[in-house]
């Protein structure tokens, strides 16, 4: 028979580890030793008098108890949770850990500040990991909450954990160096690329979605791909590096201005990323429920999720009614 003083402590690893099917993620998302986390988990499954798990040195699968449960443990946390704020029994939600990508305008930063008007006794901290496939692995891990990026060049084993919901066709743009042949061009006809070396994140682990992206873009249309270079952190160093290749660089039209560069919109067609907003699935919190809405309500008004005709977008993509 369950006692009831059942500890949500308990659940909480339990949740942790069947969303993340495996130990040591799921003990570095809680913050705890992960013999910690395996010894709540024998706890619970010794309360119950049931396996949850069956483990061995290649995996974790849940069992069939372990399934049957999941729901209805998620659905007790939601239940204190809840019953914890309306009477006062429990601290504020720690702050949300949202990356944005790059500190400088964007869309990510557009839906945080509405969040934030949205949910104003929430702490929405932003944070700037530069490129999804790093920040993705992050949320994974729990060591931050949202991102956003082109979601679905991710590794399919890493996309299947993230929960996701489209926010915007996010036109592309190319970066120039300010006496470049093209920069008396605005736009830039895609086509006009043919036979520059584009830099797009080559060799930059963490930001391999934006150059699958980029590839797909680029083939057939005799645009090269610029070999590796350092990642230049910071305005001073990004125009060291411009200077220094003079390659042009794949960006998003909001994408910062950027000294001794010139930012030119691509046309014809116009390319567009798909841009989501990620977090890791069944993670909760007042921050992310304003994310959300916030994300709703921009795309409707700016209509973000329009895909105008004979436009580009990735293969794999297909938009639906309204770009969805």
């Amino acid at each position: 028979m369950i006692p009831r003083d059942l500890e949500p402590r308990l659940l909480r690893g339990f949740v942790a580890a069947a969303e993340e099917l495996h130990f040591t993620r799921a003990a570095a998302r809680l913050y705890v030793a992960q013999q910690a986390l395996s010894r709540d988990i024998r706890r619970l499954e010794q309360t119950l008098g049931a396996p949850l798990f069956t483990r061995t040195t290649r995996q974790v699968e849940l069992t069939t108890e372990g399934h049957r449960l999941l729901p209805l443990a998620r659905r007790v946390l939601r239940a204190h949770e809840e019953l914890a704020a309306a009477f006062g029994g429990a601290a504020e939600p720690r702050a949300l850990l949202v990356d944005l990508n790059t500190d400088g305008p964007s869309t990510g930063r557009a839906v945080l500040e509405r969040a934030r008007e949205l949910a104003p006794d929430h702490e929405l901290m932003a944070r700037f990991e530069s490129g999804l496939t790093h920040a993705a692995a992050e949320i994974a891990a729990g060591r931050l909450d949202v991102s956003f990026g082109y979601a679905d060049g991710l590794d399919p084993a890493l996309r299947a954990r993230l929960a996701r919901r489209p926010v915007r066709y996010e036109p592309l743009a190319v970066l120039l160096p300010e006496d470049h042949a093209l920069a008396a061009l605005s736009p830039v006809p895609l086509d006009a690329l043919a036979g520059e070396s584009v830099y797009t994140g080559a060799g930059n682990p963490r930001t391999l979605e934006w150059t699958g992206l980029a590839r797909e873009l680029f083939a057939g249309r005799g645009i090269g791909a610029a070999p590796p270079a350092p990642v230049a952190v910071g305005k001073e160093e990004f125009r060291r590096v411009m200077a220094k290749t003079r390659n042009p660089v794949l960006v998003t039209v909001d994408f910062p201005d950027m000294p001794g560069s010139v930012k030119r919109p691509l046309t014809a067609p116009v390319p567009l990323s798909p841009l989501s907003m990620v977090w890791r699935k069944g993670f909760s919190h007042p921050g992310l429920d304003a994310l959300r809405a916030a994300a709703d309500a921009l795309a409707a008004e700016r209509g973000w999720l329009e895909v105008p005709p004979g436009s580009w977008v990735p293969a794999r993509l297909t938009p639906g009614p309204g770009g969805g």
